[in-house]
């Protein structure tokens, strides 16, 4: 009850962001009904309908991602110091963030479920009544427990993630002698920038899985035995596994990496006697190495994707909703961390513009962040489509 009072008394950007949720998660839970339609449908072909499913963890993976990206949007200034007048502490903002994760994505399910009835012929009297009857499997009783069962996963996995992703943690304590020293030390050149944001860890990884998951691409992709092959979706044919291997630790590579080449890429800008404008946009994006980093590679993984099979054609009405949401799922939630990076930083703007900083000097700072980044991803993600196309035979 208390998530309803506080999502009507939103904002109207905020309510966007939950719509976005729901939206997301009607459409992951449209899809794992229409597996469960073709199952009753096919009784007699249960390999098929696990491998569909099994294809269904990517749009559940980007749909939970955007829940918790959103969920740390939320704000959480006067509901923290609501909370703890209340006795609640800081304890409590996690289990309301859960809470309304949760009830954005049931929403979500249940329109998804309403669509599904209705498009099966279940529920009649409307438009379009029973358009897609014989994809969904109309004509065989429909199993509500596992509807619901399907149903109820992604709201769970995503209002727990949600929860572990805003509870509350202790920050490591810093030596104070240790302070001065690196402050001294900071700008040996005279440039006058404080000490560098600790880098993430993930860079010397990701770049290491990406490399062995590209080198599994090309060469899994010899004579196999058919029958031990994997059907990809929407007719693109099938692939080896040790290609489907490849192509997964080439995902998770670029993920794990992303933090870190954001920012090296923030230690790039602001190399060799930066000037004002070099060393604000090299340390905003060493800050938001930590937000932005992994939706970053995330959104690069589903344009890689997006780029290895945009010249197949024949794809399913399934298939082609299911790249969509992706597509969807990917770009919003690296334009929702976007947000969060602003939000966490206006008071530093907010500061500098007290300084005399123009607004002009803002907007190109972040300009050149943004063609930093463009640089240097978009040449990336590209020879990782070319890669992951060969086993398509493009």
């Amino acid at each position: 009850m208390f998530s309803l009072r506080v999502a009507r008394g939103s904002r109207p950007t905020v309510l966007f962001r939950r719509l976005l949720v729901a939206g997301a998660a009607a459409g992951t839970g449209f899809l794992l009904l229409a597996i469960l339609g073709y199952a009753v449908g096919h009784p007699g072909d249960s390999t098929s309908a696990l491998v569909r499913l099994g294809w269904c963890v990517i749009p559940s993976a980007v749909t939970v991602h955007l829940a918790v990206v959103v969920a740390r949007t939320e704000p959480n200034g006067r509901l923290r110091a609501g909370l703890v007048a209340a006795g609640l502490g800081q304890r409590g903002l996690p289990l309301l963030a859960a809470a309304s994760t949760a009830l954005n994505c049931v929403l979500g399910s249940a329109i998804s479920l309403v669509v599904f009835l209705h498009l099966r012929g279940d529920i009649s009297g409307s438009p379009f009544d029973g358009a897609a009857a014989g994809v969904l499997g109309a004509g065989h009783p429909l199993p509500f427990a596992a509807a619901l069962t399907l149903l109820a996963a992604v709201p769970l996995i995503a209002a727990t993630a949600a929860a572990v992703s805003l509870r509350p943690r202790q920050a490591a304590p810093v030596p104070a002698e240790a302070e001065p020293e690196e402050d001294e030390e900071a700008s040996p050149d005279g440039s006058g920038a404080p000490s560098a944001v600790r880098a993430p860890a993930g860079l010397p990884w990701g770049a290491a899985l990406t490399a062995i998951g590209l080198t599994i691409e090309v060469s899994g992709d010899g004579p196999t035995h058919p029958g031990s092959l994997i059907p990809l979706p929407g007719g693109l044919g099938a692939v080896a596994p040790a290609v489907l291997a490849g192509w997964a630790l080439t995902a998770v590579g670029m993920v794990l990496s992303g933090p870190g080449l954001t920012h090296a890429l923030g230690r790039l800008i602001a190399v060799y006697h930066p000037g004002a404008l070099r060393l604000l946009a090299g340390r905003a994006l060493q800050e938001e190495a930590h937000r932005v980093g992994r939706p970053l590679g995330v959104l690069c993984t589903v344009a890689s994707a997006a780029y290895a099979v945009a010249g197949r054609y024949g794809l399913g009405p399934l298939t082609g909703f299911a790249t969509v949401l992706v597509a969807v799922c990917a770009t919003a939630t690296a334009l929702t961390a976007t947000l969060e990076a602003k939000l966490a930083r206006r008071h530093t703007t907010a500061a500098l513009i007290q300084l005399g900083a123009s607004t002009a000097f803002l907007r190109n700072a972040a300009a050149l962040r943004a063609a930093v980044l463009l640089a240097v991803v978009v040449p990336l993600a590209w020879i990782v489509a070319k890669f992951a196309a060969l086993p398509l035979g493009m």
